[in-house]
């Protein structure tokens, strides 16, 4: 049994982050163990979840990793655990496009039978806000909606407003939020500003955002609404029981008696090296755990500050983040990037998603990188958005051509060519196109993916760095 909210609005914009961000550190903040969870796809909000909790901030993703994960990979979280706080995504009911239901906010909150918290941005509007929420708590039964935030609220005449129409609605008020500039998070071409570019900014900012909750919010009403929830009946996934033949849902359509068959020597695993720091923030935490589990030893490194590899490195991942805002500083670390085309000329495993991908081009915005690419980035003016339906067009050491995944693309870059001669995806919406390269050892492409989805993916590239 797991005491659960999840934190969603009637759309994007209405404080769903500082909410949730402010709860997670105030409930954490008075002794208890919080889980920290975001519906999506999104990397930056969980770093604020994280910084708020102590805890690695965790994304449950319908489309990505299949509906059939939402509950397990909750539970694995959220293990050891007095409460999980669930960040919603856009609106409650804003799913994958053309996709009805799937991935959004009230799907997630129906598979983990968990209340739901509605932010409102109640600033410009006052009896109103009745219809809304009772419209979003009548039109789905199955998602319960058992209580309302009201943020951005501009005076204690206008509070009275809200209050007095929201007693017809029969959906309780357990919070009261004033405008509060000190808990704003700076936001740029891709959204918030990650915490690992903020630091002391980012832990004042999220002190603020617990003050803000502790004071305006019912804490003990909205903890009494998370014990609420019913228990769950699935089992927590677990990356190393993958292999013990536990069976998990997903969307890959592993098997666990073809997982790891690891080569390296007895008593030594291979070294698998993960770019993060700054510039590389972008991660999923069961990558990590499935590459362990697979018979790796990961090794984080930071391309802005270390000269070499990791000792013994066999494989390299390269995951997404803003290199677009390092540039100069990672075009200056010339050692490591002769390193990091030495490794990949040698035919290593090299994963590289999104910022790995401009990272292994010959330049950005003119800039040189690694130049394990035939290939030239730059910025662009266009937002490329969404979720992806993808098949490996090429053998690689990630999949076998023929393949099928599912990914989303988030970036304002362009890449020239767009393609290599072995492609690494043929995409089939939102219009088919072949995207990304495969080269040796090497696989790049603006598509992230999230491999508990198909964790035979993992056990492929440790077996290939062994």
């Amino acid at each position: 049994m797991v005491a659960r909210l999840v934190i969603a609005a009637p759309s994007s914009g209405a404080g769903k982050t500082t909410v949730a961000t402010g709860l997670m550190a105030a409930f954490a903040g008075r002794g208890l163990a919080v889980s920290p969870h975001k519906v999506g796809p999104d990397y930056i909000d969980p770093g604020y979840h994280a910084l708020a909790t102590g805890r690695p901030g965790r994304n449950l993703d319908a489309y990505m990793c299949g509906t059939g994960l939402i509950a397990p990979l909750f539970l694995h979280g959220a293990r050891g655990c007095d409460l999980a706080v669930v960040e919603g995504v856009m609106g409650l009911y804003d799913g994958a496009a053309d996709q009805g239901e799937l991935a959004s906010t009230a799907q997630v909150a129906k598979l983990l039978k968990a209340p739901v918290v509605l932010v409102v941005d109640a600033s410009s509007q006052s009896r109103s806000v009745a219809a809304l929420v009772h419209g979003f708590a009548s039109w789905d039964p199955e998602v319960r909606i058992g209580g309302v935030i009201l943020n951005k609220v501009a005076t204690d005449r206008h509070e009275h407003l809200l209050r007095e129409a929201l007693g017809e609605s029969g959906v309780p008020v357990l919070g009261v939020l004033r405008r509060a500039p000190a808990v704003a998070t700076p936001s740029r071409h891709l959204g918030l500003v990650p915490v690992a570019e903020r630091q002391a900014a980012a832990v004042e900012a999220v002190a603020a955002q617990a003050e803000q909750v502790l004071a305006g919010c019912d804490m003990e009403a909205l903890l009494a609404l998370a014990r609420s929830a019913p228990p769950l009946s699935a089992e927590p996934w677990d990356a190393h029981g993958l292999w013990a033949g536990v069976p998990q849902g997903g969307t890959g359509g592993h098997n666990p008696a073809t997982g790891p068959r690891t080569a390296h020597e007895p008593g030594r695993k291979p070294v698998v090296a993960v770019a993060g720091g700054a510039a590389f923030t972008f991660s999923y935490a069961e990558h990590t755990e499935l590459l362990r589990a697979a018979g790796a030893e990961v090794v984080t490194f930071d391309p802005l500050r270390d000269e070499a590899l990791p000792e013994g490195t066999r494989g390299l991942v390269v995951g997404g983040g803003f290199p677009e805002m390092y540039g100069a500083e990672l075009s200056a670390n010339e050692p490591l990037r002769k390193a990091v085309a030495e490794l990949a000329a040698a035919g290593a495993p090299v994963a590289a998603e999104c910022a790995g991908l401009l990272y292994l081009a010959r330049s950005l915005d003119g800039t040189p990188m690694c130049g394990v690419l035939d290939a030239d980035a730059r910025m662009s003016e266009r937002l490329t958005l969404g979720y992806r339906d993808a098949v490996a067009v090429s053998d690689s050491v990630l999949a076998p051509a023929g393949t099928r995944m599912r990914g989303h693309e988030f970036h304002r870059t362009v890449i020239e060519p767009g393609a290599g001669p072995l492609a690494a995806w043929g995409l089939r919406q939102p219009e088919r196109r072949v995207e990304g390269f495969v080269r040796g050892g090497v696989h790049a492409s603006y598509v992230h993916t999230h491999w508990a989805g198909a964790p035979e993916v993992a056990a492929r590239f440790v077996e290939h760095c062994a």
